[in-house]
């Protein structure tokens, strides 16, 4: 008995660094910012408490309720982009050519940061020498769109470069899950006369169920609250045709001087992620055995 409290200590003491840096950097700012958020504060002069009355801003902003809006076209257009990187992913898992070259490809985009990938559609995006415009051009389309510039297309526009950069992320982890399939159960399927689409589908997607379930939370939850490319390429214009709930809350924040109400806006989209992630997570509910006929 004594062995076993013995363990346990060392064991606490092990783990209390890490719940001590856990706990200083998510949750007591969670706390902070559910707390700043009942206050009005410039993030200068002192803080004055009001309550619940950010919250009833909130709900009342209809600026607000437009980016919820564009956070949440995001954040489906990113969950459907998920079918074309795990079909990637197939095709990469089986015996190609060439595809230990075309995985490193993938992967070039996560080398590389937010910023350097805004300026660089940015330029792609150019209205006169960019790269799409130019082409564009080339095959006879004589006026394209202004696509940073123009509020009917600019939020897919964005979406573009978004889904790109973490297409190497997702099909990463796919190819990891697929890669862990024995062959073996391939090998008997092939030789009972299964095809390559019999294959994919009743044999690894089913094994890999965990793993898209995983991937459908991060890829959600991970565009609700997107922040950075939106805010180099556009910083939510024009108009607000591009503000999501990030950047809304940074501009309130940052350069309304109005803390309390970002701080508000923050805690509410916590609350929106830890929903769509429970939501999510019921919605693709099953059973622990998976039986095979």
């Amino acid at each position: 008995m004594d062995k076993v409290m013995s363990n346990k200590g060392v064991i606490a003491l092990y783990v209390l660094p890490s719940l001590l840096l856990l706990l200083s950097i998510v949750y007591i700012p969670i706390v902070l910012t559910g707390y700043y958020g009942l206050n009005k504060w410039d993030g200068i002069s002192p803080m004055s408490f009001i309550g619940f009355d950010n919250y009833k801003t909130l709900v009342q902003d209809q600026a607000f309720w437009q980016s919820a809006y564009h956070s949440l076209l995001l954040a489906v257009f990113s969950a459907i982009s998920l079918i074309g990187y795990l079909a990637i992913a197939l095709v990469l898992s089986g015996k190609i050519k060439g595809a230990n070259l075309l995985r490193k490809i993938y992967l070039i985009p996560m080398l590389l940061s937010s910023v350097a990938i805004a300026q660089l559609w940015i330029k792609i995006y150019h209205p006169s020498n960019g790269v799409l415009n130019t082409f564009l051009n080339s095959i006879g389309i004589s006026d394209p769109p202004s696509w940073l510039a123009d509020p009917k297309v600019v939020l897919f526009s964005l979406f573009v470069p978004i889904v790109w950069q973490y297409a190497g992320f997702y099909i990463l982890i796919y190819y990891a899950g697929l890669k862990n399939i024995p062959e073996t159960l391939t090998e008997a399927a092939r030789i009972d006369g299964a095809n390559s689409w019999q294959i994919a589908t009743r044999i690894k997607l089913p094994l890999v169920t965990e793993i898209i379930k995983v991937t459908v939370v991060l890829s959600v939850v991970g565009s609700l609250k997107y922040f950075d490319l939106i805010y180099v390429m556009t910083d939510g214009g024009p108009n607000g045709a591009s503000e999501v709930m990030a950047s809304y809350m940074y501009h309130k924040a940052f350069r309304s001087f109005d803390f309390g109400y970002g701080s508000a806006i923050g805690f509410f989209l916590l609350l929106i992620c830890l929903l769509a992630t429970y939501l999510i997570r019921k919605a693709t509910a099953t059973k622990d055995t998976v039986q095979f006929h």
